[in-house]
């Protein structure tokens, strides 16, 4: 198989960094990823995957992996408050028959999958390193890295994040990262035998979750409307999380206040959105990821489309001749499934915020996820 560009750097270490270095290896590129943290951690405690990121984790060959060491489930539980399960969000089986829809997992616990299978790939990984400059010398882009190399490149893949030091590189006049007036906590617990699945309570303002990350754990997210994006003292991270759940007389949810203390590893985030206008490409450099369309938690799918913008890149560069028109037709296979996810997300936490129109929300679910169910 002949791919328009042989020689690839990517940029950054993350789930789209990791899962472009896979497939390109699998399709016989040579492949560096350099990656700043010399330790290449992930931060965070759990991560919800739908049916679109499972039929991705297929195609990237690491499903197993996940089903392994994390947890499945089919359909997401919507709740009142005080407990009765009022609706559920189907969960179609896109990766395969045997294969639950949905389900969840620690977020370094995926990493270290996926930077696994980066090694196994035959992937050059250079830890501690990033560019301090690059430019066009011909068909190639020359980069110079802080460990003071020059090396030359036939494409530069930038998958560096919401904060992406590339994209300041590449489009100095980018939008940057916009707070949306909304931060989310999570914290890994102990799981209960009737929490099987993702669940839901809906509150009018605060929606919390649960969702299994392992047969022994859950993970519980709480979304909360934050109108400043101000400093919150970590001190302070058990009882405000414990203050969030105290209008919620669900009797699980209630056992599940009680388990909130010092070991919970709580983590606290507040929610920024990014879409950069196309185009995602300058020459022969593309973005990819949360560099060009970070979005909210809301539809689950923020690892999702950043994984899929690798596997469609790898398909484009494989299918085109010439580096121009892989990328142009990546981004146009790319940019209104990435566009909706973003802008409904960012939708879906404005009525949250505002206690809006719950029709509303519940018909931007339905159609995201029926949209993000159809063939990338």
């Amino acid at each position: 198989m002949t791919l328009a560009a042989q020689r690839i750097l990517i940029i950054g270490g993350g789930f789209s960094g990791m899962s472009a270095a896979i497939d390109l290896r699998r399709r016989g590129a040579h492949v560096e990823l350099v990656e700043l943290d010399a330790q290449w951690r992930n931060y965070g405690a759990g991560i919800s995957l739908g049916p679109a990121t499972l039929r991705a984790l297929k195609q990237l060959g690491v499903l197993d992996a996940f089903l392994r060491e994390g947890a499945a489930g089919d359909g997401v539980r919507l709740c009142l408050p005080h407990g009765p399960q009022v609706a559920e969000l189907p969960t179609p089986r896109l990766a395969a028959p045997d294969v639950p829809g949905g389900g969840a997992i620690l977020r370094p616990v995926l990493a270290r999958i996926l930077a696994d299978a980066t090694r196994a790939a035959g992937t050059d990984v250079r830890l501690g390193c990033t560019f301090t400059a690059l430019r066009e010398v011909g068909e190639q882009v020359e980069v110079d890295f802080t460990d003071g190399q020059t090396r030359r490149y036939d494409l530069v893949i930038g998958a560096d994040g919401l904060y992406s030091k590339l994209r300041a590189e590449v489009f100095p006049d980018a939008p940057k990262p916009r707070y949306s007036g909304q931060a989310v906590w999570r914290a890994v617990l102990p799981r209960p035998p009737e929490i099987v699945t993702a669940t839901m309570w809906l509150g009018p303002r605060i929606k919390p979750g649960v969702n299994p990350v392992s047969r022994e754990e859950m993970y519980l997210f709480v979304t909360e409307p934050r109108p400043v994006n101000d400093h919150v003292d970590p001190a302070t991270f058990v009882s405000h999380l414990r203050g969030l759940l105290e209008g919620f007389s669900a009797p699980v949810l209630q056992t599940i206040r009680e388990q909130i203390d010092d070991k919970a590893r709580i983590i606290f985030r507040p929610l920024e959105g990014l879409l950069l206008p196309r185009p995602w490409h300058r020459g022969r450099v593309v973005l990819i990821g949360d560099a060009v369309h970070a979005t909210t938690p809301h539809l689950a799918s923020g690892a999702c489309i950043g994984i899929e913008d690798a596997l469609v890149l790898a398909e484009e560069l494989a299918r085109h001749s010439q580096v121009p028109l892989a990328l142009s037709a990546f981004e146009e296979r790319r940019w209104e499934r990435c566009r909706m996810v973003v802008e409904n997300s960012a939708r879906l936490g404005e009525i949250e915020v505002e206690g809006g129109d719950k029709d509303e929300h519940s018909r931007i679910m339905r159609e995201s996820h029926a949209a993000l169910a159809l063939p990338i």
